[in-house]
């Protein structure tokens, strides 16, 4: 028994050295990361130096600022306000133009908080700039009946509760459209519900005569598919149809598409010629 356990645990001279050359490495591996920190120092950052460096970065990028530092907040009409006085109120260049494009567009502040409508203006801003906003209401010209297809986005915005990004989402609407007939397809646009509708149909008009008509003999595919009210399938039905029987002669060739039912008919009929 003890000469096979010393034939299983005994080794030879060449397996002995090459032990010791492993453990040799092993050694140094573990000890490289002490050797280099002993020979590498970190080199310090100067303080000062580092904050001359950013100064003068500053001072050659002047229009890198966020905003320009406001020496001290004051009283101000929103409607009045110039370019300079919204800069010196703390606003970026870029905050300061958009509402000076808003008012030159005819935009109106009637309260204080139809400011926040403003793109790019944040909650902060506002809770900043709200106790100094002083509005005159003589210089604020009477809310009229807005005509949904010439107003532009500004005139939109002048409704009740419509910032830019609802007139933004009319406006994208209408040109799919070719133009409103009625008001109430304003509950279409996304996220403009009845509540919504409720408080603005008083406030609108629509004039039918501006409508953009669509020729339904020469339209392409491409160009009805921008239609809302019809998918994918029923624009190449109506196509295809024109392309096997020829030109349509009225809202009853329409008819005969059977994946288009009486209720899409209605809604297309206002937007089309046949020529």
């Amino acid at each position: 028994m003890k000469p096979q356990l010393k034939e299983q645990f005994s080794i030879t001279k060449k397996e002995w050295n090459g032990l010791l050359v492993l453990l040799i490495i092993i050694a140094l591996v573990l000890a490289a990361p002490y050797i280099y920190q002993g020979f590498h120092k970190d080199t310090t950052i100067n303080e000062k130096a580092f904050a001359a460096a950013v100064a003068e970065l500053e001072k050659a990028n002047p229009q890198k600022k966020k905003a320009a530092t406001p020496t001290a907040l004051f009283k101000f009409d929103p409607n009045s306000a110039t370019y300079a006085d919204w800069q010196k109120l703390g606003l970026t260049a870029k905050q300061a133009q958009i509402i000076k494009n808003y008012t030159t567009k005819g935009g109106h502040f009637r309260k204080a908080e139809d400011l926040q409508k403003i793109y790019g203006l944040t909650k902060v801003d506002y809770a900043r700039l709200a106790p100094f906003i002083i509005i005159d209401k003589e210089t604020v010209k009477p809310a009229g009946i807005v005509e949904l297809n010439s107003a532009d986005s500004a005139g939109l915005t002048n409704l009740e509760d419509i910032g830019p990004a609802f007139a933004k989402r009319i406006i994208n609407y209408r040109q799919r459209l070719g133009g409103f007939v009625d008001k109430e397809q304003l509950k279409e646009v996304y996220g403009l519900d009845e509540l919504k509708y409720t408080e603005m149909k008083n406030q609108v008009k629509v004039d039918p005569k501006k409508v953009r008509k669509i020729n339904i003999n020469t339209i392409t595919f491409d160009q009805l598919r921008l239609m809302p009210y019809l998918n994918y399938k029923q624009v190449n039905a109506i196509i295809e149809y024109r392309t096997q029987h020829g030109n349509y002669s009225g809202m009853d060739d329409l008819s005969n598409i059977a994946i288009i039912d009486a209720q899409i008919l209605r809604k297309i009929e206002p937007y089309l010629v046949f020529k």
